[in-house]
């Protein structure tokens, strides 16, 4: 599909004092007023299965979408707590978030997004989390 672009994304991840920040390839493309970013998880170990993930950006909203080894659906909206749930070979759970903080900022297929949460397992709370999404369009040489 033509309206389908490669682009470059930058996820930064600070949770418990750890930040962990990670460069990989990925797909965009907008669907209706959304703006999806596609890319493959990178493997933690040499068992670790395929798993894509999906983020789904609209202008109030970010919901995470994972499939293949792992599956999990986490959304994130300011002021809100909602459902998700993960599942993997090794275990399953219900989740939720509770969103203090969301920014987007989208101009085409290239923005930002930040957002900081609570995360709960069966209704007990299980960290703090705090993450920042650079979307870079690559742009054809």
């Amino acid at each position: 599909m033509s309206d389908r672009k490669q682009a470059t994304i930058r996820l930064q991840s600070l949770h418990e004092g750890e930040n962990t920040v990670q460069q990989l390839p990925a797909e965009v493309f907008a669907k209706g007023s959304a703006l999806y970013v596609r890319y493959e998880e990178p493997k933690m170990g040499p068992y670790q299965g395929e798993t894509r993930t999906t983020v789904k950006l609209t202008e109030d909203e970010l919901k995470i979408i994972r499939h293949g080894e792992v599956q999990s659906e986490q959304a994130f909206r300011l002021g809100q707590k909602l459902p998700g749930y993960y599942r993997s070979p090794f275990t399953s759970f219900n989740l939720s978030t509770h969103t203090q903080h969301l920014s987007i900022d989208l101009s085409g297929m290239s923005g930002s997004a930040s957002w900081a949460y609570d995360l709960y397992v069966f209704d007990e709370f299980s960290g703090h989390f705090s993450i920042s999404l650079t979307i870079q369009e690559a742009h054809e040489s």
